[in-house]
């Protein structure tokens, strides 16, 4: 087991960017919001941690914008949950938000390490 040497990130995200993980996430299969949080937590080597007071707006604006629809079921351990897919719109808004995500990300890249270019 490797040891961690990163702080997990408590903050505000950008503007858009859990929006774009939770797409991702859906892009996989249905979920419901505990399973969608451990899966991005998880993914990032537990740096990015996920609270329930962001998750849970961001899941009804993607439901809002179309991006993702909910319907009831049941976990694992035989309780009720609102369960979230992705939408065919949504997985067009998850093409370009990557596109667009990683375009910022060479952008900064370019101002933090000029040389490298």
């Amino acid at each position: 087991m490797r040891k961690r040497t990163e702080e997990p990130f408590h903050g505000e995200m950008l503007q858009g960017t859990l929006d774009m993980l939770v797409l991702k996430t859906l892009a996989s299969g249905p979920a419901h919001g505990h399973t969608i949080a451990k899966v991005i937590e998880r993914g990032s080597g537990e740096f990015l941690q996920v609270e329930q007071g962001s998750l849970y707006p961001a899941l009804y604006r993607l439901e809002e914008r179309g991006w993702a629809a909910s319907f009831w079921g049941t976990t694992e351990n035989n309780r009720k949950a609102k369960y979230y897919r992705l939408t065919p719109a949504g997985r067009k808004q998850l093409i370009q938000q990557t596109g667009h995500w990683e375009q910022m990300v060479r952008a900064i890249g370019r101002i933090l390490d000029p040389a490298s270019e």
